[in-house]
């Protein structure tokens, strides 16, 4: 699901990157000891450390804060709008802020109460790598933002509300004057779908290329504000935890690094990509839970069988320490996740979002542990069950469904968006498409879906299932067929912030399952029985914040 976009806006281009993308670097290679930069070295201005690469790159760091103040690119300042600068959160304030030069690095130290964080510099290189340890949650989340002037890469794009006026939710949704709605929040992407993130005008190119997450929180999955262009300025973000729809607990411990780079239009160089990226130049310089290569351990299987090959396969591994994952090769499953800090792990295999497997895995230092092929057994996918009927597919996600694809860039009340209410009728060809991805009480409850049943099958109780992938205000589906209503379910544990109208339908994946009665169904077969989905719940408000979920499929089974 990677995806690139270059889109002309006037005489510049937006660039959304991903591993996919290809794209022609102006970086050294930071695998490789640089040579020595004429320039390279630092300064004290009284204020900030200023630090000069040696090559096209010179940034300062406040002696005070820790922010970061300036960042001048071929003689041209980037960095600050509003009157503020770069930093974590919104700013540490009165930090400890330390510099040191060893050899081709120069690395500037910011500690803030338990907080510790690292700005890094090579010789050579357009490139200030960063490093975030957060100890525990004084600091509440834990987001680094490039604060990036106004006009420098403009762009009308989903995640740019330069151009849209209007407040259509809370402060942070706008709609332009076309109906189509701009926010922070509609980045498209899921982590696992992008490397980097940024802008290029085709001479210059400006990107936050992301750590491996391994701190974070929320998987593979996770949606999260990337990056952000008003009238005021942009922002490139690294989201290292953020709690809007968060399904997991906040990590502790250093994350990184991530890098700030400059290109000359194209992308950042690959060997930035935080899968590749070598960092064996900073095991020496003390960055506060550090963790070598060597330190590390990986995790191999040499295959996965029971898949479904029309969906793509994840492996996961998580811990309350430590997060990550590697793709399944379509061909065999095979897979590898490398640079795994020690301890034990649940190891998940994902069928699109969905899990289908679960085991415990140990990795150690310096070591591979290598797991023999993966049996997902056939009932661990909702997909094999014999069913009458199915709408959608098992995969986790509301992918197929209407308006699906438009509601991880856009609000619900967005002018694309096709009607969110209409029925359903089963056998039509259109029963996925024609579905709305998601149901609201105040938007379109009481959905209906039309089917028709044989004479055998009208005489057997059936199982109705409906899985959904997150749910706001505690929304949850009571169903009705024909005279028959069943009893209102609990509601599933979901996240409690906004998701379906922030671009996110990552919440828990939940199933519920419905015993419908002989007695429910209509004796004569020629006629369609009447399917009606309900939202209900005590919470949520109105119209698109009323109670809703997302659904990922629906099935009456044999």
């Amino acid at each position: 699901m990677s995806e690139t976009a270059n889109r002309p806006v006037g005489r510049r281009t937006f660039v959304l990157g991903s591993a996919a993308a290809a794209g022609t670097a102006a970086l050294a290679g930071p695998l490789a000891a640089p040579a020595s930069a004429a320039g390279f070295g630092y300064s004290d201005d009284g204020s900030n450390y200023v630090v000069d690469t040696g090559a096209n790159l010179v940034f300062k760091v406040s002696k005070t804060n820790g922010d970061l103040t300036s960042l001048v690119y071929k003689g041209t300042e980037y960095q600050g709008y509003g009157g503020k600068n770069s930093h974590i959160e919104s700013g540490l304030g009165t930090s400890a802020v330390t510099i040191k030069q060893s050899g081709s690095t120069i690395l500037i130290s910011v500690a803030h109460g338990t907080l510790k964080h690292y700005y890094a510099a090579r010789s050579g290189e357009n490139n200030v790598y960063l490093w975030t340890n957060k100890a525990d949650d004084s600091v509440s989340a834990t987001r680094y933002i490039v604060r990036v002037k106004a006009g420098m890469f403009l762009n009308d794009e989903p995640d740019s509300y330069a151009y849209a006026p209007t407040t259509v939710e809370a402060s942070d949704v706008f709609e332009k004057s076309d109906g189509q709605t701009r926010s922070k929040h509609y980045s498209k992407l899921r982590v696992i779908d992008y490397d980097y993130i940024g802008w290029s005008t085709g001479s210059v190119g400006l990107y936050v290329v992301r750590s491996n997450h391994e701190k974070a929180s929320g998987g593979p999955f996770y949606r999260s504000l990337l990056r952000h262009q008003s009238a005021d300025g942009g922002g490139l973000y690294e989201i290292l935890y953020y709690g809007e729809n968060q399904t997991e607990a906040q990590r502790f411990g250093l994350q990184g690094p991530y890098v700030i780079a400059f290109t000359d239009g194209g992308a950042p160089s690959s060997a930035l990509y935080h899968a590749n990226l070598s960092t064996s130049w900073a095991d020496s310089l003390g960055i506060s839970g550090y963790v070598a290569a060597s330190g590390r351990g990986k995790v191999a299987g040499v295959g996965i069988t029971g898949r479904n090959t029309a969906f793509p396969y994840t492996v996961g591994l998580a811990n309350a320490a430590a997060q990550y994952w590697g793709s399944a090769r379509s061909s065999d499953g095979y897979f590898a996740v490398p640079g795994v800090l020690p301890g034990t792990y649940t190891l998940t295999v994902f069928k699109g979002e969905l899990a289908v497997y679960t085991s415990s895995v140990t990795v150690a230092a310096g070591g591979t542990t290598t797991l023999n092929t993966i049996a997902i057994p056939s009932s661990n996918d909702p997909s094999n069950a014999s069913a009458i009927w199915r709408i959608g597919d098992w995969n986790g996600s509301p992918s197929g469904f209407k308006n699906a694809d438009l509601m991880t860039y856009a609000h619900p009340s967005d002018s694309r968006a096709a009607s969110w209410t209409g029925n359903v009728v089963v056998g039509s060809g259109t029963e996925t498409s024609a579905f709305p991805c998601y149901l609201w009480k105040d938007v379109n409850s009481g959905i209906i879906v039309y089917f028709k049943l044989t004479a055998a099958r009208a005489a057997a109780a059936h199982t109705l299932r409906i899985g959904v992938t997150t749910a706001y205000a505690n929304g949850r589906p009571q169903v009705s067929v024909n005279d028959w209503t069943s009893s209102i379910p609990s509601p599933p544990g979901q996240p409690s912030t906004r998701s379906l109208t922030v671009g996110s339908y990552r919440g828990n994946n939940c199933t519920f399952t419905y015993s419908v009665p002989a007695s429910a169904w209509l004796t004569d077969t020629s006629q369609y029985n009447v399917l009606k989905i309900n939202v209900v719940s005590g919470s949520g408000t109105t119209s698109f914040l009323s109670a809703g979920t997302s659904i990922d499929a629906i099935d009456l089974l044999a």
